[in-house]
């Protein structure tokens, strides 16, 4: 889903399970997001799906944003429900909205949010406030064991 849905614009402290880090906006803290989502995460079965979401949005934000430029990105891992695990990166702002851009050919770069949509169950954005920044979220869901009840 690429269309901002306020609906699921994830904030801190919105589930029973958050956690939220902010980092510095180089590339190497790409890979620190990606721990800390990592053991946010631990035991969650989509786990590996939304570590290959955190590194895309992550790497975004520091490549297309103001996050990238001396300034910071934030990452937060929201479990709101059994069965539901979300990651958002929130920016610093830059030109434009996240899109999935059309491709000729096999280009390097420019994929990230095609396999963002690949790997969630659904994703979006939203504006991050005042600051101009913006939020960019990935939503993945699991089948959950229900429990059978006896009729008496």
């Amino acid at each position: 889903m690429t269309a901002a849905y306020p609906l699921l614009a994830p904030t801190a402290g919105s589930g029973p399970a958050s956690r939220a880090r902010t980092f510095p906006g180089e590339p190497r803290q790409v890979a620190r997001a990606r721990a800390f989502v990592a053991a946010a995460l631990a035991g969650c079965p989509a786990r590996e799906a939304l570590l290959t979401c955190v590194s895309e949005l992550a790497a975004n934000a520091v490549v297309h944003t103001a996050s990238g430029a001396g300034g910071a990105f934030t990452v937060e891992v929201i479990r709101p429900a059994d069965g539901v695990a979300l990651v958002a990166v929130t920016d610093e702002g830059g030109q434009g909205s996240p899109a999935i851009r059309a491709h000729e050919g096999f280009a390097e770069s420019g994929r990230g949010l095609e396999l963002v949509e690949a790997c969630s169950s659904r994703w979006g954005y939203r504006d991050a406030g005042a600051a101009g920044g913006r939020t960019v979220w990935a939503e993945a869901t699991w089948p959950v064991a229900v429990r059978a009840v006896r009729a008496r």
